[in-house]
């Protein structure tokens, strides 16, 4: 390996005559009157410059820190006042999680405790940006002193460089699925609120793990529950095919490989109206917020690919009306969203997730330096992300329908409803908080 590689917490580029010749020549004033700001000192550490850290234009979420730094977190801006949050309401997801929580997950121990900084006053939301924390205790940056000289096959490593020239080592900085801590304490707290105002539920599972597929008729999407999702470790509700999915994992893992796997989300009593036309339409929004997680590689909306062997007679949501006299649909197949807006129906996706990039097996790699090795990562990773994935992806649809429902609010319920057209957003049966004076 190259002499000059860094093992700092955070690499610069290899210094290379050439590479000095080029940083000389951005360091000389450009032409004519345009000044740009002195480059900072090569003696000074390097620090990672990065954007697209937050999410949500109402409801908006910025998430911080770093797998082996001191902490991670987020800070929520925009979240309604008087709405009654502690952290017991955010460190049910964050435990669900967490490493460490069986053998099929990284074996890495933290118990991912949370801490509302700011934004609390007397147990109630004040409006004002809530900040949540949570440390990193089980810190082992030594495992990363490869990974620092060598890119992982399909790992971030290289393509932080190609953009930044300079990357957190160790645990894989912003590219570690750590990050996403600060993603489901925000996506906690959306949660709350959708369940409050609208009686919305999120809910999602474990429907594949590498070539064990759930039946979709196995699993009832207006009847399955929590508990019986939270029943096992794999989070697969029906318990015959968790069984097969803990031993496909178990069969890879023991060999140091890795495998992939689908998660389906669902959403139940959602209220009309969400979303937009044209660009941002619902299911838009959600396929970003979902391909934005770690690992995501695949993403199907209602009937999905499925529908392509479709025709329109077969695939089409007939409407009728219901006991209640409310306009519902006789099937699903728009998957609760027509015309990019939901219609009120169940709103369900499925996210697919690739093997796990860092793997204890020999591989072929290059050197930051450009030369051709073999790497063996060390460090502890998950051999399926997916079980641990269940509720990331709940914590970013959740913050999809949070932005929504404030932006529909906003748009669309300043003046009176058409009662003959539109229903109101928030349940009629909804108990106002008692805030203390």
């Amino acid at each position: 390996m190259a002499s000059n590689l860094s093992t700092n917490h955070f690499l610069g580029a290899p210094s290379t005559s050439a590479g000095s010749a080029r940083l000389a020549s951005l360091q000389s004033p450009p032409p004519q009157s345009l000044q740009l700001p002195a480059r900072r000192s090569q003696s000074k550490r390097f620090e990672i410059q990065a954007s697209g850290s937050t999410y949500g234009n109402y409801f908006r979420v910025t998430t911080f820190g770093e797998s082996h730094g001191g902490g991670v977190g987020c800070v929520v801006d925009g979240c309604p006042p008087r709405l009654p949050l502690s952290e017991e309401d955010i460190q049910g997801d964050l435990d669900r999680r967490r490493p460490g929580q069986s053998r099929i997950t990284t074996p890495r121990k933290e118990t991912d405790t949370c801490k509302i900084a700011s934004g609390i006053a007397d147990g109630f939301t004040t409006g004002s940006p809530i900040k949540v924390e949570v440390p990193n205790t089980d810190q082992r940056g030594n495992d990363y002193t490869e990974m620092s000289l060598a890119y992982r096959p399909s790992h971030a490593d290289a393509t932080y460089d190609f953009k930044y020239g300079v990357r957190s080592v160790q645990g894989g900085g912003r590219s570690s699925a750590r990050e996403t801590i600060g993603r489901v304490a925000a996506g906690a707290i959306a949660k709350k609120i959708l369940k409050q105002y609208a009686g919305t539920e999120v809910l999602a599972y474990v429907s594949q793990v590498h070539n064990v597929v759930l039946p979709e008729n196995l699993v009832n999407d207006e009847t399955v529950t929590l508990d019986q999702i939270e029943s096992n470790i794999v989070r697969c509700p029906n318990p015959e095919y968790a069984e097969k999915m803990i031993a496909a994992i178990d069969a890879v893992r023991v060999r140091g490989d890795s495998v992939g796997g689908v998660v389906t989300c669902i959403v139940r009593n959602v209220p009309r109206g969400l979303g937009s036309p044209v660009f941002d339409k619902l299911e838009a929004e959600l396929a970003k917020a979902a391909m934005s997680l770690p690992a995501t590689k695949g993403f199907e909306f209602g009937s999905g690919f499925a529908g392509t062997f479709m025709t329109g007679s077969e695939h089409n949501d007939e409407f009728y009306m219901d006991e209640q006299g409310r306009i519902r649909t006789k099937t699903n197949r728009s998957g609760g969203i027509q015309g990019g807006i939901s219609n009120g129906e169940t709103i369900n996706m499925r996210v697919a997730f690739k093997p796990t990039s860092t793997i204890s097996r020999k591989q072929n790699t290059v050197t930051r330096d450009k030369h051709d090795t073999e790497l063996i990562a060390r460090g502890r990773h998950d051999p399926c992300v997916v079980p641990r994935a269940v509720p990331m992806v709940e914590a970013m649809v959740a913050l999809v329908l949070i932005d929504q429902l404030m932006a529909q609010y906003a748009q669309c319920m300043l003046f009176p409803i058409n009662p003959a057209l539109q229903e109101p957003l928030e349940v009629p049966t909804n108990e106002q908080a008692q805030v203390p004076l």
